[in-house]
């Protein structure tokens, strides 16, 4: 039969392990201790070895990580009409573990629900080309919306970043062709500009040539070179009038002479 005594001192043992068990609270360097006492907020606690009143106190664990939290797909309709489907992703972290607790019941299912109906309300404001050509600026609105709403909960959201852009199949035909449409007008221009500077070119040259006595000669010898670096067997080309008229000058005069 087990002793009275014995039986008291085992149950005292077992009461002073609990009291001593419900007052210390070990808190990780990233974690934050938010006291209540009698259901009141009395302070928030650092990482370390913490001690509170057994019964009397709560302390309430909350993280200071950053959160990366995603958004789900959101069906948008843009300012110029087109239906997309939009999602992103946030970063938060909890600044004020009093208030994440205090303000605000579950501060993650609210951040989640206010990043969902910001998206859709900014992105209803813009067009697809703004959404698509400015995704930064956007971002940063987003960013700049959510942090304003989210400050009176001890949240600060870092970055928002919009992570897909899901249009429709005619839209992104549309797309396609006006690119092509726009390389082709491109490739235009470039071939218009070569084919404007050539005749510049071809224009100077002809001065020159018209100008200078015995350029057209050296052309003339020149392009002879370039005929004869060819394997041709036969190469016919015209004499030039400029060549010979020297001697027809002189036939002319002699012939006058004899008269």
């Amino acid at each position: 039969m087990i002793p009275v005594d014995l039986v008291g001192w085992v149950i005292a043992l077992g009461l002073i392990a609990f009291i001593v068990g419900s007052a210390v609270r070990i808190l990780y360097e990233y974690e934050r201790g938010v006291v209540f006492r009698l259901g009141r907020f009395v302070t928030v606690k650092g990482p370390g070895l913490r001690f509170i009143i057994p019964v009397v106190d709560k302390l309430e664990k909350v993280s200071l990580r950053t959160i990366a939290m995603d958004v789900p797909p959101q069906d948008v309709i843009t300012r110029d009409n087109v239906s997309i489907k939009v999602n992103a992703v946030i970063y938060f972290r909890v600044v004020q573990a009093d208030k994440a607790l205090i303000q605000v019941e579950n501060y993650l299912y609210a951040t989640s629900q206010l990043a969902q109906t910001s998206l859709r309300s900014i992105l209803g404001k813009s067009e697809l080309d703004d959404l698509l050509a400015h995704r930064d600026r956007i971002n940063q609105d987003l960013q700049q919306i959510l942090d304003q709403q989210t400050d009176p909960w001890g949240v600060k959201i870092s970055n928002v970043e919009i992570k897909h852009v899901d249009l429709p199949v005619e839209m992104q035909r549309a797309m396609a062709r006006q690119a092509e449409a726009e390389r082709e007008r491109r490739s235009k221009v470039i071939h218009a500009e070569g084919e404007f500077q050539a005749s510049q070119r071809l224009s100077e040259a002809a001065k020159i040539l018209a100008t200078e006595e015995g350029a057209l000669q050296l052309r003339f010898l020149s392009t002879l070179t370039d005929i004869s670096a060819e394997k041709n067997s036969t190469i016919i080309f015209p004499l030039p009038m400029d060549l010979i008229r020297p001697f027809m000058k002189k036939l002319e005069k002699e012939a006058g002479d004899t008269k």
